[in-house]
């Protein structure tokens, strides 16, 4: 089952089959550890929807409200590198070494929902910034118990030039207007996605494909559960959360995004979260 946060209302999308919950309120409707059984319950012949095409291409909404968006970085091998090769005239390579091997997670506040956009939407580049990547992630959905009951894809826009000038500076590499996107859908679940799910990034500029790659979410050093766990220690989110788990997608050292370029991101099972970056 598939979730879309609208200007119309939450559209809920299964085996083909769509309905549209105007009266929904997004905070209450995502927050629910029963969330499968509660939105078939909700579903009926007078919420069925057959036109659905204006609603997806023009009215969806990034799927979040008052849920914080947090991130755990170097998750993967290949970010492990990225981050030491970027940040070793600082010399602050050796941290990220560091946190890949260590029991603690590197976690981090990302973004609310001011600062995302959704499918379809801008997001920016710093202008005090030389080098930008974006940063393709599996995202979980998380209750306020900290369940996890659903997963989206999510667009950690990244400076790294300020972020390798100084680890300390983080927060200013990955927190700003427009540094995130979320999106289509919230692919409803309680099970982890399948071992052989890949995600896949695509930049386009003027059209033409200038990176691609993939990688599967196996290469995830971190149990989620255990990063979902460490997120809520001593931090309670009343509505919830979306956790941003890292990516292992780090495009080559000479690139660097530009404006007008699209972004393409793709997990398996989810869809895809287009952005054009401005």
């Amino acid at each position: 089952m598939k979730v879309y946060h609208t200007q119309k209302g939450i559209l809920v999308e299964e085996n083909a089959i769509f309905h549209l919950l105007e009266q929904e309120n997004w905070d209450s409707f995502i927050n629910d550890d029963h969330i499968v059984a509660n939105t078939r319950s909700k579903l009926n012949e007078g919420n069925k929807i057959n036109e659905v095409d204006a609603i997806l291409l023009n009215q969806l909404k990034a799927p979040v409200k008052s849920q914080e968006i947090w991130a755990s970085g170097v998750t993967y091998y290949n970010s492990k590198l990225g981050r030491e090769e970027e940040s070793k005239e600082s010399g602050g390579s050796s941290f990220y070494a560091r946190v890949y091997e260590a029991d603690r997670p590197e976690l981090f506040f990302k973004a609310t929902a001011h600062r995302t956009v959704g499918n379809g939407g801008t997001v920016r580049i710093r202008k005090d910034s030389t080098w930008n990547v974006p940063e393709p992630e599996l995202s979980l959905v998380i209750t306020s118990t900290g369940k996890v009951i659903g997963y989206t894809i999510g667009n950690d826009m990244s400076s790294r030039s300020i972020e390798g000038e100084n680890p300390l500076y983080l927060p200013q590499a990955k927190t700003y207007d427009g540094c995130a996107a979320l999106g289509p859908c919230v692919l409803l679940s309680y099970d982890p996605l399948p071992k052989n799910t890949q995600i896949g990034l695509i930049i386009k500029r003027a059209g033409t494909i200038v990176f691609k790659k993939e990688i599967g979410i196996d290469q995830i050093k971190r149990e989620l559960g255990d990063i979902v766990a460490y997120l809520y220690r001593e931090c309670s989110f009343p509505n919830g959360s979306i956790l941003m788990t890292g990516t292992g997608i780090i495009p080559p050292n000479e690139f660097t995004l530009a404006i007008g370029d699209e972004v393409i991101i793709s997990i398996d099972g989810i869809g895809s979260l287009v952005n054009t970056v401005g």
